[in-house]
């Protein structure tokens, strides 16, 4: 990994696209895009990639603005200069975008699953999770439908599972 990418971080992909020429992804968002570019199976981008540019702004925002809002609300005693409202409060901002999303839609984009709802889902539940008895009493009712649509899928279940912590030697796990 050292070898191919400055970054030291992972996940990183190496792309041969000719035998003499290679790229290197080392941002998750562009392997999942990559990824999906070469087989969709589940029209995750949609007609002609029509999601994308959607899937991308609301991906930039969860990225950039949620991510952080969440690890303050989920370590509040961490960052005591608020209190825990506060930071849940920032969240909701984004929580709010996503409820207005879903007035039209079983998922974020469409009444199908797509890019966008695969990469912000695991935020939310993690949001959702903080005080689950809050987050089930809010009045983020579509929220809470298209969570528990997600968290249903064998997807979830199957990339969910919970794994011993792997060790040389052991089998390999795909998923």
């Amino acid at each position: 990994l050292l070898n191919i990418s400055s970054s030291n971080t992972v996940p990183v992909l190496l792309v041969h696209e000719q035998p003499d020429a290679a790229t290197v992804l080392d941002e998750s968002w562009d392997i999942v895009k990559w990824s999906l570019q070469q087989n969709d199976p589940d029209n995750w981008l949609g007609k002609d990639s029509q999601h994308l540019l959607d899937a991308e702004i609301l991906v930039e925002t969860n990225d950039f603005s949620f991510k952080t809002d969440l690890d303050h609300y989920k370590y509040a005693d961490r960052h005591p200069e608020h209190p825990v409202e506060y930071y849940r409060e920032l969240c909701e901002e984004f929580i709010q975008e996503l409820e207005e999303k879903l007035v039209d839609n079983r998922y974020l984009l469409a009444d199908s699953v797509s890019l966008a709802d695969i990469a912000v889902f695991p935020f939310v539940r993690q949001f959702s999770l903080v005080d689950k008895s809050w987050f089930e009493q809010s009045s983020y009712r579509r929220v809470q439908r298209w969570l528990t649509a997600l968290t249903s899928t064998d997807l979830f279940e199957n990339v969910f599972q919970k794994h011993a912590n792997w060790k040389a030697g052991d089998d390999v796990i795909f998923i």
